[in-house]
């Protein structure tokens, strides 16, 4: 059975109805408006018809403050006032629906059950028509939500079909500078046009174009977000005197450049990531960073302590993370505060450790201005920083982190963009954690929530330039974070016979799929129709480079898969195997490194770690590049690649193989009997 329920707050409870009339008059200056009632909206799918009156009484309203109003006298309020309705895009996380849904599973619904949520304010009939449209204005974010026509029947949000094809992008081969950039506005990429046409030679140098996935997760990986641009820019001209603290920056800069001659560096590009990352090489070298854990896992930043645990001494570790999330919350404050704390818990907890303390630091400009003064397609300041500062504390309370440090700054540059940071400190019993490679035979486990259209974009977004125009398309580049879920992987999490059995780990966060499991191991298959999704319809690409949230992706031996998933099932979390063992098998074997008079090179073509000059003035690493470029075009299975290159290799050791000039490998598979491994 199908159902809309309102439900209202009793005259004596309407008090944030009441604080918003206030609110509204205040900030856009109304003269007209002196009434607003707020009536909230469920549309219920699929429940059984005999379970609607206790849900009605128990779930979707308090008896002692709400009232459960009929259709009929909805029907006849909408005649007596100005109404409107505002309900979620549909994808994104509605935490109110979400609670109901589980909720009425307790209650004993069937598990197709699904609500959808609006709110539905009741104004003034004799409003002016201009104050309704800026309340109107004021209470809506394009980037989240939408209006509901509450005037036709109840019906399911529709989720629109993708094509299930992933395009070949042919034109790759021919496409100008002049048509890249057409191309890139087109499709709302957040790479430069420098970037298409070198990933255009690439192609050209492997005989072939790249699929409409292959760009985008290029696309993601090389965001500001996922690979920090910015800060890996090679500075080249590096000058301080318009600064009035000079001589400080100077001899900060003097020293920095005599630690780099120190430890070698000299050859290495200058950037601001070497720069933030060169005193901890610098103590590291000189033997006062011993306690620092080294991993290849790309988690928290992780200390070796001891902890005094009743009386013993303990070796745990000390995890630490920061996040900014400035761009989100810029135009989405809830969720992009909310998941700023909610990607900084991630990574410690991906560490295998609980986090117990935070910090938030902010940066806005005046939240005093009158909101007419709001530059068009912002936010006005005061509502980013209030809305904030409830993603924030709303995520963080339902994980139960205690905030110790916040602060918020004031200046005119945080107009042009929001700061947002979030930090956490988390720790773990040093026994509980495994940090392990990858072997051959070992399973992928996905866990956690489920993938949407609501994340893609979520890297991306970061990296582009923002107008008014772009930010009403933004609704992907922000996720509203389901904190719930993410403290059940925590619960899990903090069971030691749980992440024993985990070899290594990586959280969900920008990029999805293609990134978070794509950093596991050198090379992964990835079955992407083993990943869990919120609804159906999407194809490979979103489902590839989604942003998501409230997911784990780890690796344990094949012999533990039964027992993790257990114990997920146990906390009731999904857990999915996304990476078979067979195709991991192939993969690691294709992606092992080999040594060809040594030259070391990965098989997969991925890395070509050095090269080394050879007779005839070429490179080793340029004929191994050649061997691996020809095994693609022959044999796309990997391991039948895998034995074609060591073939080769073989062969060229033996000196059967000449490279000269470069590129003669493929005309020799024929002739040298290769073939037949195709």
């Amino acid at each position: 059975m199908d159902k809309r329920i309102f439900v209202e707050k009793k005259a004596d409870f309407r008090v944030k109805s009441q604080s918003l009339v206030k609110e509204l008059k205040h900030n856009l200056q109304l003269k007209t408006l002196n009434d607003l009632r707020i009536v909230q909206v469920y549309d219920v799918f699929n429940l059984a018809e005999d379970l609607f009156a206790r849900a009605e009484k128990h779930i979707f309203s308090e008896q002692v403050t709400d009232t459960v109003l009929d259709e009929a006298a909805v029907k006849a309020d909408l005649e007596k006032y100005a109404f409107f309705a505002i309900e979620s895009l549909p994808g994104q996380f509605d935490q109110r629906a979400a609670s109901s849904q589980e909720a009425l599973l307790l209650l004993g619904s069937s598990n197709d059950v699904t609500v959808n949520t609006a709110q539905l304010y009741l104004v003034n009939k004799d409003i002016d028509a201009n104050e309704l449209e800026a309340v109107k204005n004021y209470l809506l974010n394009p980037v989240d939500s939408r209006f509901k026509d509450i005037t036709v029947g109840i019906s399911k949000q529709d989720f629109s079909e993708s094509d299930k094809t992933i395009p070949t992008l042919n034109f790759f081969e021919t496409y100008t500078a002049e048509d890249f950039a057409q191309y890139k506005a087109e499709q709302g990429l957040a790479m430069e046009v420098d970037d298409l046409l070198f990933i255009q030679d690439y192609f050209k140098s492997i005989g072939r174009v790249p699929t409409e996935t292959e760009l985008k997760v290029l696309d993601t990986y090389w965001s500001d977000h996922c690979r920090h641009t910015t800060f890996e820019t090679e500075l080249k001209n590096i000058d301080f005197s318009a600064s009035k603290f000079e001589k400080q920056l100077q001899a900060t800069y003097d020293k920095y450049i005599a630690m780099r001659d120190e430890l070698g560096r000299t050859e290495k590009p200058q950037t601001l990531m070497d720069m933030a990352t060169i005193f901890g090489r610098y103590e590291r070298a000189n033997g006062r960073l011993d306690d620092m854990e080294v991993s290849d896992e790309i988690n928290a930043c992780s200390v070796e302590i001891e902890v005094d645990v009743n009386g013993v001494k303990e070796p745990w570790l000390l995890m630490f993370k920061n996040e900014t999330h400035n761009h989100p919350t810029e135009i989405e404050p809830f969720g992009g505060a909310a998941t700023c704390i909610g990607g900084s818990i991630r990574d410690p907890l991906s560490g295998r450790s609980y986090v117990y303390q935070a910090m938030r630091i902010s940066g806005a400009g005046d939240i005093t201005a009158p909101i007419a003064e709001t530059r068009p397609g912002k936010l006005p300041q005061q509502v980013i920083s209030k809305t904030a500062a409830h993603g924030y504390s709303s995520y963080g309370n339902q994980i139960g982190l205690a905030t110790t440090y916040v602060r918020e700054y004031f200046h005119p540059g945080f107009v042009a963009k929001r700061m947002e940071l979030g930090a956490v400190v988390g720790a773990a019993p040093k026994e509980n954690v495994v940090r392990e490679k990858p072997e051959a035979g070992d399973v992928v486990i996905l866990l956690g929530g489920k993938t949407g259209r609501d994340g893609v974009g979520g890297a991306t977004g970061s990296s582009k330039v923002q107008t008014v125009e772009s930010v009403e398309t933004a609704g992907a580049e922000v996720q509203k974070g389901n904190a719930i879920e993410e403290r059940k992987i925590q619960r899990l999490f903090r069971n030691g016979e749980v992440t024993r059995l985990i070899k290594k780990s990586n959280d969900f966060g920008a990029g999805g799929v293609c990134v978070a499991i794509g950093e596991l191991a050198d090379g992964l298959e990835i079955d992407l129709d083993k990943v869990p999704l919120k609804y159906q319809g999407l194809n490979g690409t979103e489902i590839a480079i989604s942003e998501s949230q409230e997911r784990m992706a780890v690796v344990v031996r094949p012999e533990d898969v039964d027992a993790f998933v257990a114990e997920c099932n146990k906390e009731n979390i999904d857990a999915v195997v996304a990476v078979n063992s067979e195709a991991l098998d192939a993969i690691l074997k294709s992606a092992g490194t080999l040594d060809v008079n040594g030259t070391q090179m990965n098989a997969s073509g991925i890395d070509i770690i050095r090269e080394e000059q050879y007779t005839g003035g070429q490179t080793r690493g340029a004929a191994v590049m050649d061997i691996v470029k020809a095994a693609g075009h022959a044999a796309s299975d990997p391991l039948k690649k895998a034995e074609m290159v060591n073939a080769a290799l073989d062969q060229y050791s033996k000196g059967n193989i000449v490279m000269d000039p470069p590129g003669a490998f493929v005309g020799l598979l024929a002739s040298k009997g290769i073939n037949n491994l195709i």
